[in-house]
C-alpha cells in the first residue's frame, strides 16, 4: 500500500498532537530500556511549543492526523536531533526515513557539518535505524545511568 504524507515545519497549534506523539513514543522507549526518568516525559505542551518556536520541529501527517515529529537544535555548524518519534500503529511506513531525509537536508542548507542524538545503546531497532542513516557512535556514556549512544553523523 503507498502511503501519502506531508512533512512540513510544526507551528504552535501542533503541539498537542507532538506532545501526545512523544508521550506514546518515550513511553515506549521508557520500556524498552528500563528508564522512567526520562526528559522528554516531563514536558508539557507548553513546553513543546516553547521549542517550535525556537527550534526546527519537523512533523509527519497523513491525513491531517500527525504521526512523526523529530526536533533540531543548531548552534554553528552544529545540530543536536531529540524528541525523534514516529506513532507506533504507523512504522515500517517510510514516515521516519522521510523525517531524516528532510532533516539532513535542512542541516545541509544551514551549514551544518555534524549532527549528534543519543539514543539507548541496547535499543537494537533504533541503533540499525540511525546507522541506516548514516550515523555511527562516537561514545557510549552512562550520565543519565543507563548506556546511551552518542550518535553522530557528519555532512
Amino acid at each position: 500500500m503507498l502511503y501519502t504524507f506531508i512533512i512540513r515545519r510544526a507551528n504552535a497549534d501542533d503541539a498537542p498532537a507532538v506532545f501526545s506523539i512523544l508521550k506514546r513514543a518515550f513511553t515506549e522507549y521508557s520500556h524498552i530500556t528500563g528508564q522512567s526518568d526520562l526528559e522528554a516525559l516531563k514536558e508539557t505542551v507548553e513546553d513543546i511549543k516553547n521549542e517550535i518556536e525556537t527550534k526546527a520541529v519537523y512533523i509527519a501527517v497523513i491525513d491531517n492526523e500527525i504521526l512523526g515529529t523529530v526536533r533540531l537544535d543548531i548552534s554553528g555548524d552544529q545540530a543536536f536531533l531529540s524528541r525523534f518519534a514516529v506513532d507506533s500503529r504507523n512504522r515500517n511506513k517510510g514516515i521516519g526515513k522521510s523525517l531524516m531525509s528532510v532533516v539532513d537536508k535542512y542541516l545541509k542548507e544551514k551549514g551544518v557539518k555534524k549532527v549528534t542524538l543519543y539514543t539507548s545503546s541496547k535499543h537494537c531497532v533504533l541503533m540499525r535505524f540511525y546507522y541506516g542513516r548514516g550515523f555511527y557512535v562516537e561514545a557510549i556514556e552512562t550520565d543519565r545511568g543507563y548506556l546511551r549512544a552518542r550518535l553522530v553523523k557528519e555532512y
